[in-house]
């Protein structure tokens, strides 16, 4: 491409995307391929038009409205494919997205790098630890760009508040907590009854790798995250947003044991993972908590906020458009053993708590 001139630097700042892309040569953007265009796969579409440098030029998806709705806003001419494989075939595609349910992440991520492509794969990268694993070797063999999409992870006030964490902003973090509340109460998901597919062979590609099942409306479009043949719920779902942002504050990789209980307690749906779930972490000096409770939405904690880290100078709340401190009262004596004889100092020592750090916040959003 032809040196810019600084005119045509200003000139081109304040074009739209739609404008800048077609200012850019063909050579010098990448050309997308997307695999699976329903809630997420819009939405990701959608974050991949804002730049200028990219083109869709081909889709796949089950349906074909939902394929029709990408092309019309792609600003393109991109190619429809029902079978994923064959738009891996598709010489003209650099790098696919995959935003399928989870269930087929691994097969279409290890067949997209064996064909060339890099790729971008929706959270959670895989339904099982070894889908996983072998995900990760593949890519190192096959030398792949791959990301796992946590937008939460590209978020500058995130990276903000985890700068802040580590640095000892807040003092030693000794919890962790992340919540998902919905009251999903007295309906939940509801209960069809199974019956005949609408396209058997459709039915099939559904389930692609997991086992046959017959066909039940909620196994399909974005309810399949109720079922463990596709997903691990709401913890593999919400969850691995608010763990990737609690391990990345703390500086912590894998944690020293985990434990989890829950069960169906008021929702009749049939659903298979918990309406009420909490997991428990230990990483080491941190205990880390993820609570799901989908038959009552009242706040986890005063702020409301999806995450919250314990600190011994102050507690750190995080949203998904900002972050902000509330301050501990510490004292510099040690505490009181109390005694009828002598409630003199266990008053004092109340008296010496001060704020150990004055309020501090920043605003954001997740894309």
């Amino acid at each position: 491409m032809d040196r810019l001139s600084r005119r045509d630097f200003q000139r081109i700042a304040g074009l739209t995307a739609l404008s800048y892309s077609r200012v850019l040569g063909a050579n010098d953007r990448v050309r997308m391929g997307y695999i699976g265009l329903g809630n997420r796969g819009d939405q990701v579409h959608d974050a991949f038009l804002e730049w200028a440098d990219q083109e869709t030029v081909a889709v796949c998806d089950l349906r074909d409205d939902y394929m029709d709705f990408a092309i019309k806003k792609s600003r393109a001419q991109p190619r429809k494919y029902a079978d994923y494989r064959r738009l891996l075939d598709d010489k003209t595609v650099d790098a696919v997205v995959i935003a399928t349910p989870d269930h087929w992440h691994a097969l279409m991520f290890v067949d997209a790098c064996h064909a060339g492509k890099d790729v971008y794969c929706e959270k959670p990268l895989a339904l099982t630890v070894h889908e996983g694993r072998r995900m990760v070797e593949v890519a190192a063999e096959t030398r792949r760009i791959v990301q796992v999409g946590l937008n939460w992870h590209s978020a500058a006030f995130v990276k903000e508040a985890v700068e802040f964490v580590r640095a000892g902003g807040i003092g030693p973090v000794t919890v962790a907590k992340a919540y998902h509340l919905v009251n999903e109460w007295p309906r939940g998901i509801g209960n069809p009854p199974d019956g005949p597919p609408p396209s058997a062979e459709a039915w099939d590609q559904w389930l692609g790798p997991a086992p046959w099942r017959p066909y039940n409306q909620n196994r399909t479009y974005y309810r399949f995250r109720w079922f463990y043949d596709y997903s691990g719920g709401q913890l593999t779902n919400f969850g691995v947003h608010y763990m990737d942002v609690l391990r990345w504050c703390l500086g912590k990789d894998a944690p020293l044991a985990v434990t989890a209980m829950g069960g169906k307690y008021a929702l009749h749906d049939n659903r298979e993972i918990p309406d009420t779930l909490e997991v428990l972490w230990d990483f080491g000096g941190t205990m880390v908590t993820f609570s799901q409770i989908n038959c009552n939405a009242a706040p986890g904690n005063m702020k409301s906020s999806e995450m919250e880290l314990r600190g011994t100078k102050g507690t750190m709340y995080i949203d998904m458009n900002h972050w902000e401190i509330v301050s501990e009262l510490n004292s510099a004596l040690d505490v009181p053993a109390r005694t009828p004889l002598d409630r003199v100092y266990e008053k004092s020592w109340a008296a010496t708590r001060t704020p150990a750090m004055p309020p501090r916040s920043a605003q954001g959003t997740i894309n």
